[in-house]
């Protein structure tokens, strides 16, 4: 990646480090204008740097709706442009389709790279499992062609492995607070009206009265004994992936769809090793979020014919 690159990623991990930062004014609120924590110029800052980078292409976009130099829908962001009401006017200004990239963008980087990082690490510690993940990839994809979307349906183990990561190693402690609109009992507790709501993913994806061994990386538990296609979604809240609920994640089929592709592409195409100096990839949380402690170091051999790999480049 180059130094735009760069600016651009760290400014969005900035964004979601504050996500979930406690700050004294959200309980004493007068305390905001004076900024006490720094929050608000750090995040201004990052702010600035993505609106840099985001906002010409946007408007250079629009401006090709409007131009009529293009009427084909072919990215998300050409499907927020032409988004129309019931007049036939585009449904969503320009401010409000530069927020909803952004938060987009918040959302579809972190979860989706965590949990294949994850899951790369752990199936280095376990190399039967990168045997079984590439088998079923080889058997349904072939070594002739990059595997596509359309694949995914049939990609049960590998699905597997990524839920597990998404169990055992989630993003972070906590989904985004909530407020308890009406007295809420939950099993034998009362949850007042006005409480802040948090659940905890690590809590729920590690409890041991709901799963076995739960600190095993074990993707076969979530296999179905049918064959029939598995989901990175979890409605009985046995963990969480993209959040959940009436306000849960609005990107779940994008970033489920993201993460699997991107995980299946990176088997697919290449073997994976640790460094010679390397016995076993240490599956350490971090102290501030649950991103490994370490980045995860890895050798990466191709193993499709090279004509693939340039295809795949110039995508």
């Amino acid at each position: 990646p180059g130094v735009e690159e760069v600016e651009h990623v760290d400014a969005v991990f900035i964004l979601l480090n504050y996500v979930f930062a406690f700050s004294t004014s959200d309980y004493i609120p007068w305390l905001r204008l004076l900024d006490l924590d720094g929050h608000k110029g750090k995040i201004k800052n990052a702010m600035r740097i993505m609106n840099k980078y985001h906002d010409s292409i946007i408007e250079e976009r629009i401006n090709q709706w409007n131009d009529g130099a293009k009427n084909v829908e072919e990215d998300l962001l050409d499907v927020l442009i032409s988004l129309k009401d019931d007049n036939n006017k585009p449904l969503l200004t320009t401010k409000e389709i530069k927020a909803q990239v952004i938060e987009l963008m918040m959302a579809m980087v972190d979860n989706p790279s965590n949990a294949v990082e994850w899951t790369l690490a752990e199936m280095l510690n376990q190399p039967e499992l990168f045997q079984k993940a590439t088998e079923e990839l080889d058997n349904i994809v072939g070594k002739d062609r990059l595997v596509q979307e359309s694949d995914i349906p049939k990609l049960n183990f590998l699905k597997a492995c990524a839920r597990e990561a998404f169990r055992l190693h989630p993003i972070t402690d906590f989904i985004p607070p909530h407020v308890a609109m009406n007295d809420t009992m939950v099993g034998n507790y009362l949850i007042p009206k006005g409480s802040h709501v948090l659940l905890g993913r690590s809590g729920l994806g590690r409890n041991p009265k709901v799963w076995s061994e739960p600190y095993k990386f074990k993707p076969e538990r979530h296999l179905k004994n049918d064959g029939s296609d598995i989901s990175l979604r979890e409605p009985d809240l046995k963990f969480i992936s993209f959040s959940t609920g009436r306000r849960g994640c609005p990107g779940v089929m994008l970033g489920s769809t993201m993460t699997i592709l991107l995980l299946a592409r990176l088997l697919h195409g290449f073997t994976w090793s640790a460094p010679s100096d390397i016995s076993r990839i240490n599956c350490v949380d971090s102290n501030s979020v649950l991103f490994l402690d370490a980045p995860l170091t890895v050798v990466a051999k191709p193993r499709l014919a090279a004509e693939l790999y340039n295809k795949f480049s110039s995508k």
